[in-house]
């Protein structure tokens, strides 16, 4: 059950920033991306553990950022326990804080929960965060495993995330 993410206009919110440090989660976003362009989220035998339609979006922002001046860096999760930005360890959340003194800007691929994770690590900071990506719902599919080795989601449904009523 990922969460689906529309895409945020990242470009006007860094209008006045110099450099920034891309922050994706390495789940929902990517499988949103790579239903929305109809391709498999993983190629276990040509790209193992990589979302090449999710790394092409990446990339695809990078050069959007750069005809505007700013330069990018993404900070990159290559292992599976550190897929979900909303779970990292405090390691993991250790090595990012490091890191984002160094730029003007974060921008997170994620949904509200990864956002909070890293505002809570620019906290006392200077840095900017932008959201990159808005939660629409919850993403209803079925997962399948294609020749040769592609893992791909079908008959996806779009599931919106319902706000219940406090009694009070």
């Amino acid at each position: 059950m990922p969460i689906h993410l529309n895409d945020m206009d990242v470009a006007s919110a860094i209008e006045d920033q110099s450099s920034t440090l891309i922050i994706p989660c390495y789940m929902c976003p990517a499988v949103t991306v790579s239903v929305r362009e109809n391709k498999p989220f993983i190629q276990l035998l040509g790209h193992f553990l990589k979302s090449q339609p999710f790394e092409q979006y990446i990339k695809n922002i990078q050069s959007v950022l750069m005809e505007r001046g700013v330069e990018s860096t993404v900070f990159k999760s290559r292992f599976v326990h550190q897929w979900f930005l909303c779970l990292w360890t405090s390691a993991r959340r250790k090595k990012l804080k490091r890191q984002i003194h160094k730029y003007d800007s974060v921008i997170v691929l994620g949904c509200d929960s990864a956002t909070e994770t890293v505002r809570e690590l620019v906290k006392k900071t200077d840095c900017k965060v932008i959201q990159g990506m808005e939660v629409v719902g919850f993403m209803n599919a079925k997962m399948k495993f294609r020749l040769p080795c592609d893992v791909t989601f079908e008959d996806c449904k779009i599931v919106p995330i319902t706000q219940q009523a406090i009694e009070g």
